[in-house]
């Protein structure tokens, strides 16, 4: 505990020196950025001080903040996609300055060109984090004609597919479990509609979206691999707006315009697809009244009070609905809610504060003659967090806060109206309790140096009440102790450094070099190979430690031919503690000693990442390929030995391309390879009561066909309609233009002529598939 003191004390020493030295007696602007049409703030926007070294970027909720001398300056902000804004400004005193940005014109592009600051990719010290363009994501083929965040991540490089259409994915080796997905601040627990075919993130009311796959910031803790923070809309703060799109399974509309024009706005957006309404035409009952749909929602809010004080209020809540008939029903959703206010308290200090909640439950119900019964399970949270941004100076910003996230999981329980048919079995509940503390320093050591250094600290406690069990080495119970409600049954404290450093080799190169260690206290078992409704969440308990995550990763950026190409390579190596997997023969579903059917072990992940990137011109688009191994390390599997982890994947290659026709027709494709997943088959059979058994020996031992396919999407945009209020436009897709029948999985079955003969067959998911979707704004 001394030593623990003493390295915390050091750190603060560390963080705070720099900032006090480099601290000097100028005079602040700072303000908002945001849209000259929509009054929406824009992220990531460059401030600079023109023939100076000054300057700074936007954060998450638009504000910025800027040091200079007492005198005239000229004022200039840059985003891509919007002309640049000039402003000369006389300082002398601390100023608020609300900035807002025009978007640039498509058809010139000089002015698309002028309009790119210099690229983050190089200047900025934060490693590993990819900011995605929600238009681009617009253009994208993919499945079913619905434009998806969740899929398109899955063409950057370190980041693996779940499966055919999943929108599942892995980062940098590690699980799918191990991504912390965030939408407005608020935790996603499962991020799919209808088993991973469709995410639950529709693209009409998100934002921004930036992934962080290495040299994860301080404030996000949580998770082992990688955080997805997505941000809503705020909505339309000048004018009423309307806009959707009607296509052959989904349709989905957005509403959206002042509460008080230039100080509140709100969003509406609703998705619904329509499977079911093709059952009706079956002659069959049953078939009729069967269901096969689902639905979501976003909406927030916000209101300005004045320059200091903003407030907002966003949820999501979205379910899908599978049934047949009165037989079967299988329903599941999420719903989150996020209360938010930002006060600026100098024009140095920044605050936020959120109250964030977050549920998700799934249901399934059977009704028969044999049986009837339902089986429901529910995870919820309530996250209060408190975080600080400190502009001390130019070259120096200060980050910290305090979190507490209170989360209660229902494991899977049954509720039988017929015990003699099958037994219900109520099982406890679980609650934990997560407190978090966090401080980071960005800091421009020197004009070439840049470090964000910090300390994340974690106390989680297992909290009453309940019967916990202790297991021996074989995973049987040995006793149960019972706890009172509000009393610990077991805790963790971590300590969690972060460390990035970029050195800027010349104008357009440079290198950087990341360290971070992540805990993570909530685990998700599964035994697929993608993420289920009914996959079942741990907390970390007496039996359960937390995963731990080291990873170091060293990387080259450049830009060249006039910020038009980005390119970059990152190298990285990630250690794994306290991983978690199934004993052979486990007993998932609804056993109280859950606990006792998992086994322990160690894990590993590195790679090479290339990425390649055109930003400006008629062609644009990237290609990105990731070379890759995963292995995973179980004293109780694979006789103790390193095996393949379910998401290995050697290669991975995406190829992405967007082409400008003319003024109205877009043309773009898809291109991907990966390696085949990494599966377990039968290395030899034996018959058991006239009944083939397969044999398994090594884990994860073989592979899955290689996996490649070919997207191709057209985008009709008539350029008449873009200077009117009403404007629609055509998008026609073509997913696996060349139907490829790629594997979703391998069985075994005897041969019908010669059971002593065992046959392999692949089941495919897809074959061609067409789409159109016509969209629409007013």
């Amino acid at each position: 505990m001394h030593r623990t003191k003493n390295f915390l004390i050091t750190l603060l020493l560390l963080i705070l020196i720099p900032v006090t030295l480099l601290a000097q007696q100028n005079y602040t602007i700072s303000g908002y950025i945001n849209d000259s049409k929509s009054g929406e703030t824009l992220l990531n926007a460059t401030v600079r001080i023109l023939n100076s070294s000054l300057a700074t970027s936007t954060n998450a909720y638009g504000f910025y903040s800027i040091s200079v001398p007492k005198g005239t300056h000229v004022l200039r902000s840059q985003l891509v996609g919007y002309s640049a804004f000039e402003q000369t400004l006389t300082v002398d005193k601390n100023i608020t300055y609300n900035i807002t940005m025009s978007t640039a014109s498509q058809q010139l592009e000089e002015v698309t060109i002028s309009s790119l600051s210099k690229s983050k990719n190089v200047d900025n010290p934060q490693m590993g984090v990819v900011n995605l363009n929600v238009s681009e994501i617009r253009k994208l083929p993919v499945v079913f004609g619905e434009k998806d965040i969740l899929k398109t991540i899955q063409l950057l490089p370190g980041v693996a597919s779940g499966g055919e259409g999943s929108a599942n994915f892995y980062v940098r080796g590690g699980s799918g479990d191990q991504n912390l997905i965030l939408l407005d601040e608020a935790i996603v627990y499962n991020a799919s509609h209808l088993f991973g075919f469709f995410s639950t993130f529709n693209s009409d009311a998100i934002k921004d979206v930036n992934l962080y796959k290495g040299g994860i910031p301080a404030q996000y803790g949580g998770r082992a691999s990688s955080v997805l923070d997505i941000a809503m809309l705020d909505g339309n703060a000048k004018k009423y707006a309307v806009e959707g799109g009607i296509g052959l399974i989904a349709s989905r509309i957005k509403f959206d315009g002042p509460i008080v024009k230039d100080r509140g706005s709100f969003m509406i957006s609703g998705r619904r697809t329509y499977a079911d309404m093709f059952l009706l035409a079956s002659k069959d009952e049953t078939v009729k009244s069967s269901k096969l749909y689902f639905y979501d929602l976003n909406i927030k809010a916000n209101y300005k009070f004045d320059d200091r004080n903003k407030l907002f209020l966003s949820g999501y809540f979205g379910q899908d609905v599978l049934g047949y008939g009165d037989l079967f029903r299988f329903d599941w959703g999420n719903a989150t809610g996020t209360l938010r206010w930002n006060h600026i308290f100098t024009n140095k200090l920044f605050s936020n504060t959120s109250l964030i909640f977050s549920d998700f439950n799934y249901h399934v119900g059977i009704n028969n003659d044999n049986s009837d019964f339902d089986i429901s399970s529910r995870i919820q949270n309530i996250n209060l967090k408190q975080d600080f941004q400190y502009y001390p100076s130019n070259r120096s910003t200060l980050k910290f806060g305090v979190h507490a996230l209170d989360q209660t999981i229902k494991p899977a329980s049954i509720d039988a109206t017929d015990t003699s048919a099958v037994n219900s079995i109520l099982i406890q509940k679980r609650r934990g309790l997560d407190l978090a503390a966090y401080i980071s320093h960005e800091w421009s050591a020197t004009d070439r140096l840049k470090l964000i250094y910090g300390l994340r600290m974690t106390n989680f406690m297992m909290l009453g009440p309940g019967s916990y069990y202790d297991f021996d080495a074989a995973g049987n119970p040995v006793q149960a102790t019972d706890y009172k409600k509000g009393e610990i049954v077991q805790n963790y404290f971590n300590l969690e450094p972060r460390f990035s450093a970029n050195y800027i080799l010349r104008d357009n190169k440079s290198l950087k070099l990341s360290y971070n260690r992540n805990i993570q206290n909530l685990h998700q078992l599964t035994n697929s190979t993608s993420s289920l409704p009914t996959d079942q969440f741990v907390l970390s308990s007496r039996t359960i430690k937390p995963q731990i995550a080291d990873q170091v990763a060293l990387g080259y950026y450049q830009n060249f031919n006039n910020d038009r190409y980005e390119f970059s390579v990152e190298s990285y190596y990630k250690n794994l503690s306290n991983q978690i997997d199934f004993k052979n023969g486990a007993d998932l579903q609804a056993n109280e000693l859950l606990d006792g059917e998992l086994v322990f072990g160690d894990g590993r992940a590195y790679g090479l990442e290339f990425f390649l990137k055109k930003r400006a011109g008629k062609l644009t688009g990237w290609l990105s390929y990731t070379l890759s191994k995963s292995e995973r390390k179980f004293e109780a599997i694979n006789n103790g030995a390193w095996f393949n982890a379910r998401q290995d994947k050697t290669h991975n290659l995406s190829v992405v391309a967007m082409y400008q026709l003319s003024k109205t027709w877009t043309a773009g494709a898809t291109f991907v390879y990966s390696t085949g997943d990494a599966v377990t088959l039968p290395a030899g059979k034996y018959a058991v009561d006239n009944r083939t058994v397969y044999y398994y020996t090594e884990r994860n031992g073989s592979r899955m066909p290689n996996y490649h396919r070919l997207d191709l999407s057209m985008t009709y945009e008539p350029v008449a309609n873009k200077d009117k209020r009403y404007y629609s436009s055509w998008s026609f897709g073509l997913y696996n233009a060349y139907a490829r029948k790629n594997a979703y999985l391998i069985d075994f079955r005897d041969s019908e002529t010669n059971p002593n003969i065992t046959e392999t067959y692949k089941v495919a998911l897809f074959s061609l598939v067409p789409s159109v979707t016509w969209n629409f704004k007013f």
